[in-house]
């Protein structure tokens, strides 16, 4: 059956549901709220379960290509040295790096060639019911529909999800820059730097962008949300030392850094949705549930929710097809919330009794053969099937080799 669906938002969730539904046959309108598409911040990485969900969109192939592969997250103590964090992706199925805008710009193709209707300038205020169908209203007075099926993949700012999330005190400041020529950061790895649980800066490399050759990574400095408005009015010649005397290898990640307006700021929160619909209407994404991005799922919980509704509208009514959407979701949405809940003190608090329970205890029993395996489904994704009832996704085995060795 050939439904009329509206989407609002056309961040990464949005647009992959956009594509996958287009795909099945049913008509796309797609509401943004800004004058024309665009990426927000900086790098991410798309674990293999993410991956999986890109190449039954047709985009995995040009993902690897303009991303980096991440074999291995690592992260030491800068005052004492110890490690903290050692954690390995599958040898034959690493992350993926990339910079947002490298994403976004297949989503944004493929969407666009997809034939779907774009709505831009489009501030979407509600999504009043229609009998058994929805209208959507925007800020400018303007009520279109009605349609079958609105699906929020606003993000955080969703003006219709009821989620009402709990702000998390520590956010992040996150910039990209250009790999610096001969630096001997392994460039198929995380890396990160702490000083407790007080601050950490993280280098990650992104890949490319489409259309230039130059390797790209995004450096990221972690420190309380309610300290940014200060950091913006402080010199940025002090930010720096700070930075430096946490990790002075990176002072030539930092070189092309001049101004503030280079950095943005990043807020977290933690929140679900224990039902993620309504009549006629299903929350996807940061519009259903959020964490603080420690796991680095994020954008990968946002591909699986657009993967799960498509499926789940191949074969049922709207009416059964929500709640199917939700329970195919729920349990591993769950897992990765609270684990989330768990992990993100140890490494952003003030909490640095935390932080020593994670280098002299954590971390070591952390390199132990059979804790070591589960930590490597973790970051992939695959602790348990991300869809339930589905197979858990594979994503292709053609890898595109390390530019960097591991260390």
């Amino acid at each position: 059956m050939r439904l009329d669906i509206a989407i609002i938002g056309a961040g990464i969730g949005g647009l992959a549901a956009a594509a996958l539904l287009a795909r099945d046959g049913h008509r796309l309108t797609l509401f943004e709220r800004f004058e024309a598409p665009r990426p927000l911040g900086s790098g991410l990485v798309i674990q293999p379960v993410g991956l999986s969900v890109l190449d039954d969109l047709g985009l995995g192939e040009e993902a690897r290509r303009l991303s980096s592969p991440i074999t291995r997250m690592l992260g030491h103590d800068a005052r004492a040295g110890r490690l903290a964090l050692d954690v390995a992706y599958p040898r034959d199925d690493p992350g993926r790096a990339l910079h947002r805008a490298s994403l976004f710009h297949l989503l944004w193709q493929l969407a666009r060639d997809s034939g779907i209707e774009l709505i831009t300038s489009a501030a979407v205020t509600g999504v009043p019911q229609d009998g058994l169908r929805r209208r959507v209203t925007l800020q400018d007075g303007r009520s279109l529909g009605p349609f079958d099926l609105v699906v929020d993949a606003a993000g955080a700012g969703s003006a219709i999800s009821p989620l009402r999330a709990r702000p998390l005190g520590y956010g992040a400041l996150w910039t990209s820059v250009a790999w610096p020529e001969g630096h001997d950061l392994p460039r198929d790895q995380l890396r990160q730097r702490y000083r407790g649980a007080r601050r950490m800066a993280g280098i990650l490399p992104i890949g490319r962008m489409p259309g230039d050759p130059t390797p790209m990574a995004a450096f990221f400095w972690s420190l309380p949300t309610a300290e940014i408005p200060r950091w913006r009015e402080e010199p940025l010649e002090r930010w720096r030392e700070d930075v430096l005397a946490l990790w002075p290898e990176i002072e030539p990640f930092l070189a092309g850094i001049t101004s503030h307006d280079q950095m943005t700021p990043a807020s977290y929160s933690h929140g679900t949705l224990r039902r993620p619909f309504a009549p006629a209407l299903a929350h996807i994404g940061d519009a259903a549930h959020r964490a603080s991005p420690q796991l680095g799922q994020g954008a990968n919980m946002a591909l699986l929710d657009a993967q799960a509704l498509a499926i789940a509208l191949r074969s049922l009514p709207v009416e059964d097809a929500l709640p199917a959407y939700a329970a195919m979701r729920r349990w591993h949405v769950r897992l990765y919330q609270g684990l989330s809940a768990t992990v993100t003190p140890m490494y952003q608090s003030r909490l640095d009794g935390l932080a020593l329970l994670r280098d002299l205890i954590l971390a070591p029993v952390s390199r132990l053969p059979g804790i070591r395996h589960g930590l490597t489904r973790l970051v992939a994704g695959r602790l348990i099937p991300p869809l339930a009832g589905e197979a858990p996704p594979r994503s292709s085995p053609t890898v595109t080799a390390p530019t960097g060795a591991a260390r």
